[in-house]
């Protein structure tokens, strides 16, 4: 009898790639610009950019510039996109330098694919800036199917195709990676998202495997799932100094940074089936072996 198809399932911010750092430095290299240009103060920068990330759903707003009511009253009459130019480039630029792929993330998942294992990813982040993260790092078509969130809701009038000035331009559709679009509303760790996968690509619950690198997002929704989890530790970053930046600008409640504030601690309430503590490399014996044998 032939061998059941298996899939792994994986997140890709801070999992595939180091979403966090390529974040930080892009988005601190917009507010220094930003900062330099208005001389306004860098703490209601960061209140009012989180009111709007916080109304857009998203850290990684492409209109921002021209919603921040201290950036928009600064500009006067001039569009916004003019006038903090050299801080949008600054921010382009330092998002293009890096973001790039862990360590062994393309050898294992070349391994897999060669193995019959079909690769599907699951994010969060809106369904434009995960495709231009895709195609940057090489994977558009090693995925074999994406599931993301829609892109950014836009003030009315906006097409999108506004947003992408100069820097943005490009062909950013995928050429082989099918591409699909989770519901508005749907959210980790909601299982929703992982139901459909399994589903459509009628795979039973034993043979999937989902890597991700949060444990109140990805592993907790795993488990609820009944799909074996392993948590991509070598992703962690929440206990960087630097993180905090993302905190005071995040699109997240507050309810769910103080969450995720705990769930950091030595007390966490989701212990994770499997850990690849150091690199991606270490899910390939996992995959050597019965999923059946772990849980």
């Amino acid at each position: 009898m032939a061998e059941q198809q298996r899939i792994l399932i994986t997140d890709l911010d801070n999992t595939l790639w180091d979403w966090f750092d390529a974040w930080y430095q892009s988005f601190s290299a917009l507010l220094d610009g930003l900062q330099a240009i208005s001389g306004l103060d860098r703490e209601l920068l960061e209140i009012q950019i989180r009111e709007v990330h916080q109304r857009r759903g998203t850290t990684e707003y492409s209109n921002l510039v021209r919603e921040v009511p201290a950036l928009v009253e600064f500009s006067g009459t001039r569009d916004p996109f003019e006038v903090f130019d050299d801080a949008l480039h600054a921010q382009s630029s330092a998002r293009r330098r890096e973001t790039k792929l862990y360590p062994g993330v393309r050898e294992v998942l070349d391994q897999l694919k060669a193995r019959g294992i079909r690769v599907v990813a699951y994010t969060e982040s809106t369904a434009y800036w995960t495709e231009w993260r895709i195609k940057h790092t090489g994977l558009d078509g090693v995925i074999d199917v994406l599931y993301s969130s829609p892109d950014h809701d836009l003030l009315s009038g906006i097409d999108p195709a506004a947003l992408r000035t100069g820097r943005y331009r490009g062909q950013f559709g995928l050429r082989s990676t099918i591409h699909r679009q989770v519901p508005l509303g749907i959210l980790k760790p909601d299982t929703h998202v992982i139901s459909s996968i399994l589903q459509e690509e009628e795979v039973p619950r034993s043979n999937a495997l989902y890597l991700g690198d949060s444990l109140m997002k990805d592993i907790a929704m795993a488990q609820a799932a009944e799909v074996l989890d392993v948590y991509a530790e070598y992703g962690r970053v929440q206990d960087q100094e630097e993180y905090d930046l993302l905190r005071r600008v995040t699109h997240w409640s507050q309810k769910d940074v103080e969450r995720e504030r705990a769930l950091a601690g030595p007390r966490a309430d989701v212990i994770p089936t499997a850990t690849c503590h150091e690199t991606i490399n270490e899910i390939l014996p996992i995959f050597g072996s019965s999923f059946a044998g772990l849980r």
